[in-house]
């Protein structure tokens, strides 16, 4: 089911540009489920996204977030070859706060010498509020997209997303659109602290998978600062050294069937995610334009990775099953 057609202006908005995302390769990933035995209906999703699409700022919002077309107008649920892609855009108006400051700091000083005293504090604020409520419409916007990739057979929501920040505000939006779906983060039996520290310490990647030069150690003492190696030999006899003292693994470079590198974190997010050369010849040579090269790259990427999700399962000791 397809959204209503809406006027130029509108679907402006909720058309998301080949410049924004020349490919489709996800780059920060966090790791979704979807409630066991829920299958996912794609015309019900497309109605739920599509009662809360992207609208622009109004005059005095700082921040609009909405749903937007991923590649065909009109659709707010891409589907190819059994996966999903959905878009959640964000428009938000760049309003720095040393702006409003200095504007507000600037007012103060006239008031203040043409009345010949200070301001309070509870003036000042309000002065701060008058100053923002003023710059607020003649601020510019911008434009961001959140990508999430939905695996309806397999259970999956993946989203793209750099920071705990930007996953959290797609999953309060998805939260606050009717989908009938509660995805939560993934959960394994083993965690990804303890997987990590275990598998360095025994120098023995699980199967399928190779160490890479990056990795992060934290002390059990939460106030000792973290160390950091990038580009470095962590088979080493100084890592030995901090993991026999009791440091853990919360970052760890690792290499998947010499297909994909990533950095496994503490919290089960995969992040500097790179598809290697020989996985993206496979996806030029499946396409003849620029939309088939989007669709095979998001299918051969969904694949992929839903083939490292089963890897990363049975290393991690399998799924554990909701509390």
């Amino acid at each position: 089911m397809q959204a209503k057609s809406a006027p130029a202006g509108r679907r402006a908005i909720l058309r998301t540009l080949c410049e924004e995302f020349p490919n489709m390769w996800f780059k920060n990933l966090r790791l979704y489920r979807l409630p066991h035995g829920v299958r996912p209906d794609a015309d019900a999703l497309e109605a739920a996204l599509a009662r809360r699409p992207l609208t622009h700022c109004g005059s005095l919002e700082r921040i609009s977030r909405g749903w937007v077309f991923p590649r065909q107008e009109g659709s707010f649920v891409h589907r190819v070859g059994g996966h999903w892609l959905l878009a959640l855009g964000v428009e938000e108006k760049l309003l720095p706060a040393t702006v409003i400051r200095q504007t507000a700091q600037e007012r103060a000083a006239k008031i203040e010498a043409a009345e010949d005293r200070r301001l309070g504090r509870r003036e000042m604020r309000e002065l701060v509020e008058r100053v923002t409520e003023e710059l607020l419409p003649r601020a510019f916007c911008q434009r961001r997209t959140t990508w999430a990739w939905l695996d309806p057979a397999q259970g999956w929501l993946t989203v793209d997303a750099g920071s705990d920040a930007r996953a959290d505000e797609f999953m309060e939006v998805w939260a606050a659109g009717s989908t009938g779906l509660a995805p939560r983060p993934l959960q394994t039996q083993v965690s990804a602290v303890g997987a990590m520290s275990g598998w360095l310490a025994a120098g023995t990647p699980p199967a399928d998978f190779s160490f890479d030069s990056d990795l992060e150690l934290r002390p059990a003492n939460a106030a000792q600062a973290a160390i950091r190696y990038v580009h470095h030999d962590i088979g080493g006899p100084e890592i030995a050294a901090h993991l026999a003292a009791g440091k853990l693994v919360t970052r760890l470079g690792m290499t998947w069937r010499d297909r994909i590198s990533f950095v496994l974190a503490d919290r089960l997010a995969l992040k500097r995610l790179a598809f290697l050369d020989l996985l993206r010849q496979e996806g030029d040579a499946a396409a003849t334009d620029a939309d088939e090269q989007f669709d095979a790259d998001f299918v051969l990427m969904a694949g992929e990775l839903a083939r490292l999700y089963d890897g990363l399962l049975e290393a991690l000791g399998g799924e554990a099953k909701p509390g």
